[in-house]
């Protein structure tokens, strides 16, 4: 399957850098990512999320058996009192029995489906709030490779569409156990009635088996394909809605609305042929039960004429054949949830078997608050793509304390380096190092506990502000919280919001500027207090002033603290200790920046860029693929 990823794959880049997200209706993708939709062993899955509710279960599937046997019964408590009750002499103690036969009846069928029904919601619920759950908790720890090719959308559908078809089927999967009994019983009880009347209704299941050997096959097929174009239409709609600014800035509404309409059109017409197939078994039951009852009331009638047959045994027949085909038609209909939910089954199973490329070592050690905050690149090779290295044999150290920036043109492997430092994902050859120790051999949640980073694009989640601030670290006081804000100047305009640090945000932060996104996101990583801060173009979308202001900040809120930053802006990491240079994944210089100014290679070219106009560029910089855009 690997082999087939790297050969085949058109979201894998030739020129190994990281790769795009999937584009919309990306079905391609979806299928090599999560393979066919349909598999042997989906029961075994989706029971091992019911097994710990198999006492209700088997309490539901009682109480089904006893609603069946019920429904068994009540014929022949009216062909008892029809039989013995036409006798002289008998009518009111026969009638006195039978009426108090029927209540008994009624009675049970109403507590056992009561039962039934309130258990086999109860585990349910139960069950899909643990698949939730589940997939939930593995979305949370799944390789970051595995996202970068992932729709949202499509995630989404699954944790929601396909979630709602198990719980369809859940729901009905222990009234199946129930059609079942009542159709065997049905067919029993009609031949030991009468067997010649019995042979002559099932008479008619020819017909039924030939029709359904012919639909099944069309039926799974259509199911599927409901929920493929379902996938594709989630995936479009969600990218839709998270680049609506784009999509309106370079006026698409009406390209987009096309595309969205063919992919909604298809879902409706894959749907719409699904659900005719799914009810085309009703109408074709429906004919069957007359065409038998017929037949029992033609040739039953005559019987009952010659006195060859009793009254009571025709009238329960008739109810029985009335029984016999509801289940039929009940269990066909089943079948087609059945058949939405294997698929749906294997859609969520797939999503949790996943592989989390990214994992504890069984002797993973704990990274002490204590450590000294060193970090180390040795002989590092990394490649998204491992044919194509991003990153080629970079080796440096930051030393505890130290602020490091790293520089080079766009793909040089700068970003690439804060995401190893974290270990979002693993190398394929040499180390990096933290505190001294190889970043694979420490536990992930210690790792993550002393490294805060400030990204580019900031993501603030929905709650107030307050929360969004302490995300990183819920235990931090207000006082502490406001401590941060106040150091990278966000406390200002926080106190001018409705409810001051109360304040809730939009979907992400959609009530605030770029730039107040970014101020918070930058107080959330200072007040988590770790030893390594990492920031990756963390100042691109702010103005000029408060970059001023943060920088100042910086100088008091690095002390102790190893930084780390990446900055298109040259002038805002010309006071680091030291500044790394690299340039198609290797690194080409080092040391401060007076140093590199007087080497007057690639760096001082970089940093004069800032500062020149387009016209002024050397050639031999454009020669090389150095650009003014540092990002």
């Amino acid at each position: 399957m690997a082999e087939e990823l790297e050969t085949e794959r058109p979201d894998i880049r030739d020129d190994g850098r990281r790769p795009p997200r999937a584009v919309v209706g990306s079905h391609r993708i979806e299928e090599e990512i999560f393979g066919k939709v349909f598999d042997k062993n989906i029961i075994s899955r989706i029971w091992a999320f019911v097994e710990p509710y198999q006492r209700k279960v088997w309490l539901a599937v009682a109480a089904v058996l006893t609603f069946t046997a019920m429904q068994l019964i009540i014929p022949l408590i009216i062909r008892y009192a029809i039989d013995h009750g036409m006798q002289p002499g008998n009518e009111g103690n026969v009638l006195l029995y039978a009426l108090a036969a029927f209540v008994i009846a009624i009675l049970i069928n109403y507590a056992a489906s009561y039962a039934q029904e309130t258990l086999v919601g109860n585990v349910a619920e139960d069950v899909l709030f643990d698949i939730r759950r589940a997939m939930f908790t593995h979305l949370q720890r799944v390789s970051l490779s595995f996202m970068d090719k992932t729709e949202v959308g499509r995630l989404m559908s699954r944790l929601q569409g396909d979630v709602n078809s198990m719980q369809e089927f859940l729901e009905t999967s222990v009234l199946s156990v129930g059609d079942i009994t009542l159709l065997i019983g049905i067919v029993a009880v009609m031949l030991y009635l009468d067997f010649g009347l019995g042979m002559l209704t099932l008479s008619a299941l020819p017909v039924l088996f030939v029709v359904r050997l012919f639909w099944l096959p069309k039926a799974r097929l259509s199911f599927m394909a409901a929920h493929e174009t379902n996938s594709i239409a989630s995936g479009a709609l969600a990218e839709a809605i998270h680049g609506v600014r784009a999509v309106q800035g370079m006026d698409r509404q009406s390209v987009n609305f096309t595309l969205f309409d063919d992919k909604a059109k298809a879902n409706l017409r894959t749907h719409l042929h699904a659900a005719r197939l799914a009810q085309v078994m009703v109408p074709i039951v429906d004919t069957l039960t007359g065409i038998a009852m017929a037949l029992v009331i033609v040739v039953g009638g005559a019987r009952v004429l010659n006195q060859a047959l009793d009254v009571g045994v025709m009238v329960a027949f008739l109810f029985y054949i009335q029984r016999f085909f509801d289940p039929i038609r009940s269990l066909t209909l089943q079948y087609s949830v059945m058949q939405r939910a294997m698929a749906s089954g294997q859609r969520l199973t797939d999503v949790l078997d996943v592989p989390v490329d990214i994992k504890d070592k069984p002797d993973a050690k704990v990274l002490s608050p204590d450590m000294d905050g060193s970090v180390e690149f040795r002989d590092v090779v990394f490649g998204y793509n491992p044919k194509h290295p991003v990153l080629k044999n970079v080796s440096f150290r930051v030393n505890p304390g130290e602020t490091v920036a790293l520089v080079g043109p766009t793909g040089s492997g700068k970003s690439s380096c804060m995401s190893l430092i974290h270990r979002f994902y693993d190398v394929q050859q040499g180390c990096v190092l933290v505190g001294g120790h190889d970043v694979r051999d420490l536990t992930q949640d210690s790792l993550g506990r002393q490294i805060a980073m400030v990204l580019q694009e900031p993501f603030l989640f929905t709650g107030s502000v307050l929360e969004n601030i302490r995300y990183h670290k819920t235990d931090a006081t207000r006082e502490q919280v406001i401590e941060a804000a106040t150091a990278v100047g966000a406390h200002d305009f926080i106190m001018r919001m409705p409810d001051g640090y109360d304040s809730l945000l939009g979907q992400r932060g959609g009530n605030l500027s770029l730039g107040q996104r970014q101020l918070i996101s930058f107080a959330r990583a200072l007040v988590a207090d770790a030893k390594i801060l990492v920031l990756d173009e963390a100042t691109a979308n702010i103005d000029s002033y408060t970059e001023m202001l943060i920088q100042k900040a910086l100088v008091k809120l690095l002390e102790g603290r190893t930084g780390l930053v990446i900055a298109h802006r040259l002038a805002t990491i010309r006071e680091a200790d030291r500044i790394i240079v690299l340039q198609n994944g290797e690194l080409i210089e080092s040391g401060n920046h007076a140093e590199l100014m007087r080497n007057e290679k690639l760096y001082s070219k970089l940093y004069n860029l800032n500062y020149a106009s387009f016209d002024d560029i050397p050639d031999d910089v454009i020669d090389k693929g150095a650009a003014p855009a540092l990002t």
